[in-house]
């Protein structure tokens, strides 16, 4: 093209240029949201079978991986029950708490950032 653009059609150019930098920097600054640790203590009262039944129900274990970490809480105090956002992690501590109380042990479950 020998002739040159009429300005008007620069000036868009630049204005769309200036738009997708801007979108593109928008999108490098969002972060992952972070992950929370639900985390169960070990009592001298909540039954080993109870705390399995919780991470086979609530947290999605199965039935191997609800002993081994029933087993981690008994023999070194606590274990990571699962990894999820705030919401999850707290509704999820929430509803196992809320089972312990009702069935009368002490479980005591926090919820950390990862």
């Amino acid at each position: 093209m020998g002739a040159s653009a009429p300005k008007h059609i620069n000036k868009s150019i630049m204005s769309v240029d200036n738009v997708v930098e801007k979108v593109t920097k928008s999108i490098e600054k969002i972060k992952e949201p972070k992950k929370f640790k639900v985390i169960f203590c070990n009592d001298d009262v909540t039954p080993v079978e109870f705390v399995i039944l919780l991470l086979m129900r609530i947290f999605r274990h199965d039935e191997v991986s609800a002993h081994e970490v029933t087993m981690q809480v008994h023999h070194k105090g606590s274990a990571v029950a699962g990894v999820y956002s705030f919401e999850i992690a707290e509704q999820k501590g929430i509803e196992a708490t809320s089972l312990a109380r009702a069935n009368e042990f002490p479980l005591i479950i926090k919820v950390e950032p990862e």
